[in-house]
């Protein structure tokens, strides 16, 4: 079995994460070289957010990923391992492009933060009014 790389890129909000993806592995993941729980520490919600994409791809445990995420917060980073690790199964098995489809994995979430108004002390919040 040869140790073929695969490379591919998950975006979301402000955070990106860039897996690399080598044949004939454990199974293990790294993300910015610590372990997946270590990084998430009890983050339960953004543990199953991150893996959700393997849970449709039997043959997980024969490759090892390495995951580099910066930018953002931990939410968001969970959401670009998501996109970045479903983009990376589609490259290994173009066979799940329906169910990736269909659970929304494959699309990129544009969702931003808006941008802070002048005038004001958020996005959309005001200042309080005082009529007297």
């Amino acid at each position: 079995m040869s140790n073929a790389k695969y490379f591919q890129v998950g975006r979301r909000k402000n955070a990106v994460a860039r897996a690399q993806v080598i044949e004939g592995g454990k199974g293990t993941i790294t993300v910015n070289d610590r372990t997946f729980d270590d990084y998430f520490k009890g983050l339960e919600r953004h543990k199953q957010t991150a893996l959700k994409p393997l849970t449709f791809w039997t043959s997980s445990k024969d490759y090892d990923f390495y995951i580099n995420v910066y930018g953002g917060g931990i939410s968001g980073q969970a959401g670009a391992i998501s996109h970045c690790l479903a983009r990376t199964i589609l490259e290994l098995d173009e066979s799940l492009r329906a169910v990736l489809k269909k659970e929304g994995l494959l699309t990129r979430d544009s969702r931003m933060v808006e941008r802070k108004k002048p005038g004001r002390p958020k996005a959309r919040k005001r200042f309080q009014y005082s009529k007297r």
